[in-house]
């Protein structure tokens, strides 16, 4: 199961990853642009995502995915750490979320986004 600390480093192996805190939490930013945070006592995961997909993703899998009251007007979902299938689920999330915040500049350098392998 994935924890804190793997989304730590698998967030900040992204390009132009940085790590700030922000209202009292870990926050992962791309070129400035918050695209993840940890939440609480860190066992879940807060990322972008469209309001269609997160609606769609809260409806599949409500163990997985669900939305924070004061997020549902924010293309934001929560993702519970506990309920992921290993960290490769961990590493699509982020870099989807990655992308969705990161500039064209960064997408265009980084167009397949290959992130590197688990140990």
């Amino acid at each position: 199961m994935p924890d804190a600390e793997d989304v730590r480093r698998i967030a900040l192996s992204l390009p132009d990853t940085t790590e700030k805190v922000a209202w009292s939490m870990p926050t992962f930013r791309v070129a400035g642009k918050m695209f993840a945070t940890l939440p609480e006592d860190e066992t879940s995961l807060a990322v972008r995502c469209p309001k269609e997909e997160r609606d769609e993703l809260v409806l599949a899998e409500p163990e997985k995915f669900w939305i924070a009251g004061h997020e549902a007007q924010f293309a934001w979902v929560r993702v519970r750490l506990a309920a992921l299938e290993d960290e490769e689920e961990l590493r699509d999330i982020l870099a989807d979320s990655w992308r969705q915040a990161a500039p064209p500049r960064l997408l265009e350098t980084h167009p397949g986004l290959g992130l590197p392998a688990a140990d």
